[in-house]
């Protein structure tokens, strides 16, 4: 996965256009006041990052790709977002050290025991009662839209998003100590957003 991000780094941004509205609604969702401090995990081109540093936030955002990190530091806003590698199942960062974490359309990149060790990670470095937020996929309600999404996105998405969007988010947040406070359909049901507290 991280060779193909290498690749698509260039281009990565006109591919998630859809999702460019999306940013500030996540922003908004997660109702922190300015001042409190941010990890975005799995930043990939850094849109989710610079969204929370123009609200006010201190941010720290971490990708495995360098060329996704070069896109990143280019960026318009960049400049107050510090930019680093890292991998999220393996975060540098001591216990407690955030008041919000995020991670973006990345969970469904990520076979299930990498997912939930990642997830364990956003979670230890959350402070006591912060707000874990989850960006990903999901499958709209209606049936014929259920359809359409998932044949659509599967054509272009790894091995591991069918088995994401079918699985029980829910339950594999619980099990690694996030308890989920509120639940948000975005993208006309394509995709989904969680918020969440630790412990």
């Amino acid at each position: 996965m991280q060779e193909a991000f290498e690749k698509l780094a260039p281009v990565y941004d006109l591919i998630t256009l859809p999702v460019v509205r999306l940013r500030n609604v996540v922003v908004n969702c997660a109702g922190s006041r300015p001042g409190s401090s941010v990890l975005d995990v799995a930043t990939g081109t850094g849109s989710q990052a610079i969204a929370f540093a123009r609200r006010g936030h201190p941010v720290t955002a971490i990708d495995l790709s360098e060329a996704m990190l070069d896109v990143a530091r280019k960026k318009a806003g960049s400049a107050t977002v510090r930019f680093e590698a890292g991998d999220a199942t393996r975060l540098r960062f001591g216990a407690e050290s955030f008041d919000v974490v995020t991670i973006s359309f990345a969970l469904h990149d990520m076979p299930e025991m990498i997912r939930e060790k990642a997830l364990k990670e956003l979670v230890r470095v959350a402070k006591p009662g912060g707000t874990i937020l989850i960006v990903d996929y999901a499958l709209p309600v209606h049936t014929v839209g259920r359809l359409l999404v998932y044949r659509l996105i599967k054509l272009y998405e790894g091995p591991y998003y069918e088995r994401f969007v079918r699985s029980d988010l829910r339950a594999t947040l619980a099990a690694t100590g996030v308890t989920v406070t509120g639940e948000q359909a975005a993208l006309l049901g394509a995709a989904r957003i969680w918020r969440g507290r630790k412990g």
